[in-house]
Formats: C-alpha cells, structure tokens, sequence
C-alpha cells in the first residue's frame, strides 16, 4: 500500500499514552521457566493492552521442552511479552516478560539491559527450572524477588523451607502470587520496589 502524504499515521490509542505527570521510568524483567506465568502476569498487572509474542506450540518441541505441569498449554512466549504500569503519578514501570524455554534464552541478554530489577515467578511442581534463572540474574547482580505462582494443584511450603530449598539469603523476599489476579501481581512489583528503594539507600545500586 502507497501512503499519500495526506495520509496520517495513528498514534497510541488515548488509555495507552504516558501520562504526562511521568518523570521517571524503570525496566522490570520477569522471568521464570517454561509455563509459569510469566505471559498472564504482564497481561493482568499491565495498564495497556500488553504485546505478546506467543506462537502456538507444535509438536517440533516434544522432547526439547519440559511442560510439566503445563500439559494443557497451547502457545509460548518466542519473544517477549511488554506492558507498563504506574507505580504513582510519576513513576512508571516497563514491564519485560522473558521466554521460559531454555533454546530461547539467548534473548535473555538483550532483554536485562538496563533493567534495575527482576521478578522470578516459581512454580512449586518444578523448583528446580529457577536455579538457572537466579543464577543469570545473580551473574548479571540484578536485584530480584521471588514470587510464588499459586497453582491449584501446586504443593504449598513455608516461605523458609523455600528459602532453604532455593538457596536464597534472607534479604530476597518471597511470596505468593496468583498472576491472574492484577492487585496480586501489583503486590509483587511493590515489593521488589521496595526492595531496590531499599538497595539504593545502602548505595547498593549503580
């Protein structure tokens, strides 16, 4: 198709713009292994209508991917996925969702740039896929919460036997999270807020 020079190019729909009162702006990334919610998490806290690079799965992954746990799911983050949210008036989060699939975490990378913090989204069913996760972001010395993906059918632990499990110090906080849920998910992103508001006090962060 040929634009006209009369032609306009539409901008943002009117709910997706900044707000004008926005003075400073931070990149959050969540990660988290395959099928733990990192997709619904951005889609539910997100003030705009988040972008996603899900593609449907096909039966190409079947013995590269590990789904347990996942069974019933149909499609995958290849990407990323992106939202915003406002903290206040003046603060604004941009929020980056990782691919959980292991063949995909070359993007990684590029995706931590910049980022000030991370959210780790856990699945109790799989603890052991986070290992990998934290120890990219512990390499990259990303700040991180660790939050709890409460699945129906997901075992329930005390916060300590996780830190144990994790091998997490004290200062990283734990808890639980529904991703489906916005006020639940805006909690987690709180207190990792908290925690680097915290970290810039001590002059922990650069």
């Amino acid at each position: 198709m040929d634009f006209k020079s009369s032609d306009t190019i539409p901008g943002p729909r009117t709910e997706d713009r900044l707000p004008h009162t926005a003075e400073a702006a931070v990149k959050i990334v969540i990660v988290g292994g395959f099928g733990v919610g990192k997709t619904t998490m951005v889609g539910s806290v997100s003030e705009i209508r988040p972008l996603t690079t899900e593609e449907t799965m096909t039966q190409a992954g079947i013995g590269v991917d590990d789904n347990y746990g996942s069974a019933s799911k149909t499609a995958t983050t290849v990407a990323m996925d992106f939202g915003r949210i406002s903290i206040t008036d003046e603060l604004v989060l941009y929020l980056f969702g990782t691919p959980g699939q292991e063949r995909f975490w070359f993007l990684w990378n590029g995706l931590f740039e910049g980022a000030l913090g991370a959210v780790v989204l856990v699945d109790t069913r799989r603890l052991e896929v986070s290992f990998d996760v934290m120890g990219r972001l512990e390499e990259r010395g990303v700040p991180f919460v660790v939050a709890v993906n409460t699945f129906p059918d997901a075992p329930r632990y005390p916060v300590a036997e996780l830190r144990t499990a994790l091998d997490l110090p004290e200062e990283i906080p734990i808890l639980d999270c529904d991703v489906r849920r916005r006020a639940s998910s805006r909690d987690v992103l709180m207190t990792l807020m908290r925690l680097l508001h915290s970290l810039a006090m001590k002059g922990a962060l650069t």
